[in-house]
């Protein structure tokens, strides 16, 4: 059993950049944060806002880095390191452009899909073996697309898939902390 000690969001700073997909762990973290009763506050030596509370009996942390998403493991690796969580430890939510909107998937490990947040926190980790929340923002269709597409917010009709999902993985994210990430990934990803 491996009992998650700290949940990252992944997303980029800004007003600018509040409601673009890109976001999306973010925003999951945000609700988490306030489902559970967590303030964050600006952490410097963290590079990112961090908040720690015990939830189900035991200490977690939750960190939005506030590098930009293509040095977000400078964040996770400086916050894991300086409280020793190992990288089995760590769960990460970030939009997924392999998953449809509506769709979210945990998982342990893999590449990091063309992802730079979960790229330099691979390299930083030094490891791929960290779960991973995958929150679904479709794919533009188009290679050359992605940026300005992940840079952009969803259409309307797709936000609403993208919070229903979300919410399917906040029910979940009780015994996603318990370390019963079995039983959560057959609650998610049954429809």
């Amino acid at each position: 059993m491996s009992e998650i000690k700290l949940i990252v969001g992944l997303g980029n700073p800004g007003r600018e950049y509040e409601a673009t997909r890109h976001n999306a762990g973010f925003w999951w973290v945000d609700e988490f944060a306030r489902a559970h009763q967590f303030s964050f506050k600006a952490e410097h030596k963290f590079h990112g806002l961090s908040a720690r509370n015990t939830m189900h009996g035991h200490e977690l942390f939750l960190l939005k880095p506030q590098t930009f998403m293509n040095v977000s493991g400078r964040a996770v690796g400086a916050l894991a390191q300086f409280y020793k969580i190992a990288p089995a430890n760590i769960l990460v939510a970030h939009d997924e452009l392999d998953l449809p909107p509506g769709s979210a998937k945990l998982k342990l490990g893999g590449g990091h899909g063309g992802h730079n947040g979960l790229k330099d926190i691979i390299a930083q980790l030094g490891t791929k073996d960290f779960w991973r929340l995958r929150i679904g923002i479709g794919h533009p269709g188009e290679r050359n697309e992605v940026s300005n597409y992940v840079l952009n917010a969803a259409r309307k009709e797709e936000q609403i898939l993208i919070d229903a999902a979300m919410q399917r993985a906040q029910d979940v994210a009780p015994l996603i902390v318990e370390g019963k990430l079995e039983a959560a990934m057959l609650k998610l990803h049954s429809p």
